[in-house]
Order: structure tokens, then C-alpha cells, then sequence
């Protein structure tokens, strides 16, 4: 912020920020007979006051435009021995970065769809793939069993965008308003699901299914919605009353969740 005083003695134009287009002008009231000194005084101290609280604000403002600065590197790759920063891990270096650290074969063969839920994913994140440090991006295959389900999720830190290899699958997501946007997509289609919400996918072919899903995190988390319910240690009673299931219904499926017989 800079200030300067006006034509005046009495005004001060400050600006606090060249891309604002942001000019305050205090000017106290022009002096006239009728005016006490005690009024003057207050006045003076009320714009005194005001240009103190707006001194104070500037750089929070200027925090809240700030974004994400840009990479100071071509490329960051994972030093996964270290420990995880606030803005991913500590680079590797670069004399000993070899062509390898940006290829990933970890998608090349299907996944194992004998599971409960007939369908699997392998994922492509930083820590599998460490040449995706810093670059927010990440990548996984999705495998499908007829029938099989990819259940509720969320990923709380990078929205997702599918393409259909092969197949058909019932994908869709649910807003905060509990708006539904979900219908069949083929070979071929893509979809997007925002960040955090609620989304999934449901071969409904009579074959098997494949898709790839790309997210722009390079650690996006995921949150299964039925197994962060009932494979955590929440009390019964919450779910039962969020639910409106019995008490029997909340151990069974506690049990199935946990893996336990």
C-alpha cells in the first residue's frame, strides 16, 4: 500500500494494491468557524482509525488473491524416502533423475475383479509414481466384472475425469444440493466429476468393463462412503439414527465392512 497526500493538507490518497484499481481518500471536514477543535479532533482520529484498520487489511487481501506460485523447476521428482511437505515431497536430485522416474507400467494389466464388489482400481499417485511430484496430476484404471461397482466415493482434493475403453458403465455424481447428474456412458465417452462429490460407476454390460480416470491432484485421496461409515469405529447409535436401520442391521454390516465373519 502507498499513500501520498492530496492537493489538500488536509486529504491523504492511498493505493493499496497496482491491480486493485483501488483509491480511499480521507479528507476531514474543511474547517469552518462553527467547527469546535474538540469535533475536529474526533474526526481526525476517526480517519486515523479507518486508515489504521485498512493498513492492517491490505495484506490479508493480498493473501486471499494470491494463488499457487509457479514451479521454479521443469520437473520434481519424489524423494520418497523423505518425508511428505506441505506442497508434496522434497525433490529427488536431479543429476540422479533418470528417464524412468516418468514412466509408469502399473496400468498395463487388469486388475483382480474376484472381490465382493466385482470391480477394482489401480492407481497411478505420487507414491506409485513419483515423477508426478509437484505436477498435480494423477491417473488410474478402472476394471469391471459384469455387474461390477466402483461404490459411492469421494476424492476430497482433485476432481476426475473418465474415458470408457471398453464397455458401458452407469457413472454419475450427487451435489450438496442433492442434485443428481448420472446416465450411461460407452465406449469412448468421457465424464467429469467435480472435486468432492459423492460419484461411482456401475458396469451394466454383459461383458467386462475397463476405463481410465486422470484427477488433478497428484494425491487426490479417495473416501469410500460405506466403509468410512461402518469399517470405522462410529458409535451404533449414530448410525442407526442416520440411517434408520436397527442396531442388528448397523453390527452386520460393521461386520461385513471390518472383514470380520
Amino acid at each position: 500500500m502507498a499513500c501520498q497526500a492530496g492537493p489538500s493538507t488536509l486529504s491523504t490518497h492511498c493505493t493499496f494494491h497496482p491491480s486493485w484499481n483501488l483509491h480511499i481518500v480521507l479528507a476531514p471536514t474543511p474547517f469552518h468557524p462553527s467547527n469546535t477543535i474538540s469535533q475536529l479532533k474526533l474526526k481526525n482520529t476517526m480517519m486515523f482509525t479507518l486508515l489504521q484498520l485498512l493498513v492492517i487489511a491490505a495484506p490479508i487481501f493480498q493473501v486471499i488473491l494470491a494463488s499457487d506460485p509457479d514451479p521454479l523447476q521443469d520437473f520434481c521428482v519424489a524423494d520418497l524416502a523423505k518425508d511428505l511437505t506441505l506442497n508434496g515431497y522434497p525433490c529427488k536430485r536431479a543429476a540422479n533423475t533418470t528417464t524412468e522416474d516418468f514412466i509408469f507400467s502399473g496400468l498395463r494389466n487388469s486388475g483382480n475383479t474376484s472381490v465382493p464388489s466385482r470391480a477394482v482400481a489401480t492407481f497411478g499417485f505420487v507414491n506409485d509414481y513419483p515423477g508426478l511430484n509437484t505436477l498435480g496430476l494423477a491417473i488410474a484404471r478402472l476394471d469391471f466384472a459384469p455387474g461390477g461397482l466402483i461404490p459411492p466415493h469421494t476424492h476430497p482434493r482433485g476432481s476426475e475425469i473418465i474415458y470408457v475403453v471398453e464397455g458401458s458403465l452407469y457413472a454419475g455424481f450427487v451435489t450438496t444440493q442433492n442434485q443428481l447428474f448420472a446416465r450411461v456412458i460407452s465406449k469412448g465417452d468421457v465424464m467429469i466429476f467435480p472435486r468432492g462429490l459423492i460419484h461411482w460407476q456401475l458396469n451394466v454390460g454383459n461383458t467386462t468393463a475397463m476405463a481410465v480416470v486422470t484427477l488433478d491432484s497428484q494425491s487426490p485421496g479417495i473416501q469410500l462412503i460405506a466403509s468410512s461409515m461402518f469399517g470405522s469405529d462410529i458409535l451404533d447409535e449414530v448410525l442407526v439414527k442416520t440411517f434408520f436401520i436397527d442396531e442388528n442391521a448397523v453390527r452386520q454390516l460393521k461386520a461385513t465392512f471390518s472383514g470380520s465373519s
